[in-house]
């Protein structure tokens, strides 16, 4: 998962034992002290970040190919933090993340400019569903990438294709030019290793390739090609999106078009947000409550425990932003609508959901709700970020 920075809402150097699961799978996020232990370039503007995960914390970091981790450092006197998806198949002992510096992400900067093995960094335990939900053991997995989109595909395919003999992984990724590659001798070195088994298509959008289908930037037209000529979705178990929003939705329209359940696709956005937002209201304004204007009232539940806070009418404050007035751990990652780790359920009162990118149409029929795009309408609500 790749996002542009946001603010955290915990002191740094929180940490807590164990992941905590959720009603449904999920596990509750928490943030470990984990510690640099190296930096390896990729590309001139991407690095591999891998960090030492030790015993006492592999459970807690336990996870699918496809999940990311949130991020949190302080940087020059702000608590940022940022979600990067897990590029390497689950081992115990280690995690690896890759960051794709943004020319306006602080958070990347920094990261590019600052860290260092040895470093230490709060790091969250592994979230999110662009995971497999079927067998794959015989089947077709097809993922379709744009830029840093690649990173959770080098761990699914990796174990894709570990998994079983009989399996076959398609790849289509997207970049400007050949430098811009990530992990470039990783994928020749997994085409190498399953050359009958991997399928692998580089588009450059401006260097021109021996085939024209692969020059260009990946329109209507361009894919359209890919899938009457490259892909037959009729013989595709499972694909996986991954890039910014109008490449993935013109995929999803393009494979609604061919006949694709939706069931079978799985997708992960780039999303943006705003890294100089005040840390304390999950990327929103600082909101002070006066005694003489109308307030909805917002209970919640977080491990265990119940809090309270009034929220005025005419701040159209988010829940997200609210609890964490009174709540600094609740938790948020892209406070954008993709990753889905402020999840919560209603259970009483009514909420507006603005954008929704991470939660599944069964979970929003039980009651979740992105706490970070979640606008109360009803004069209380109480929701429940355990259950």
């Amino acid at each position: 998962m790749t996002m542009t920075d946001a603010t955290p809402s915990s002191p740094a150097g929180a940490s807590t034992p164990g992941p905590v699961r959720e009603t449904g799978g999920r596990a509750r996020a928490r943030f470990h002290t984990l510690r640099v232990a190296d930096v390896r370039p990729l590309t001139p503007t991407a690095i591999e970040v891998t960090f030492d995960v030790p015993d006492e914390l592999a459970d807690a970091f336990d996870y699918a190919a496809g999940q990311y981790v949130a991020l949190r450092a302080r940087v020059d006197g702000d608590d940022l933090r940022r979600s990067y998806s897990l590029c390497r198949p689950p081992a115990r002992g280690t995690i690896s993340v890759g960051i794709k510096r943004d020319p306006d992400g602080r958070f990347s900067t920094w990261a590019h400019e600052g860290l260092r093995p040895g470093d230490e960094i709060d790091v969250m335990s592994p979230q999110g569903t662009f995971v497999s939900k079927a067998s794959t053991a015989t089947g077709h997995v097809v993922a379709i990438a744009a830029g840093s989109g690649i990173t959770p595909i080098m761990a699914l395919a990796t174990d894709v294709l570990e998994r079983s003999a009989h399996s076959r992984m398609t790849i289509v990724y997207a970049n400007r030019s050949s430098t811009d590659v990530m992990f470039v001798d990783e994928l020749a070195d997994l085409k190498d290793r399953y050359p009958a088994r991997l399928t692998l298509h580089h588009v450059l959008s401006r260097e021109q390739r021996a085939a024209p289908v692969f020059s260009g930037r990946i329109d209507d037209e361009r894919l359209r090609l890919i899938l009457s000529r490259l892909i037959d979705p009729a013989s595709v178990d499972e694909w996986f999106l991954c890039g910014p929003f109008a490449l993935v939705e013109l995929c999803r329209e393009a494979l609604a078009e061919a006949g694709v359940p939706r069931e079978r696709l799985r997708f992960e956005l780039f999303t943006a947000g705003d890294g100089d937002a005040p840390a304390q209201t999950g990327g929103a304004r600082p909101v002070r409550v006066r005694a003489d204007e109308p307030v909805r009232r917002i209970d919640f539940t977080l491990d265990g425990q119940s809090a309270s806070v009034d929220s005025p009418v005419d701040a159209n404050e988010t829940i997200l932003a609210a609890a964490l007035r009174v709540r600094p751990d609740v938790p948020f990652a892209c406070a954008g609508g993709v990753c889905g780790t402020c999840r919560a359920r209603v259970v009483e009162g009514a909420v507006s959901m603005t954008e929704n990118y991470a939660l599944e149409p069964d979970e929003i029929e039980r009651g979740y709700v992105l706490t970070c795009q979640s606008h109360p309408t009803s004069d209380a609500v109480r929701v429940d970020y355990d259950g």
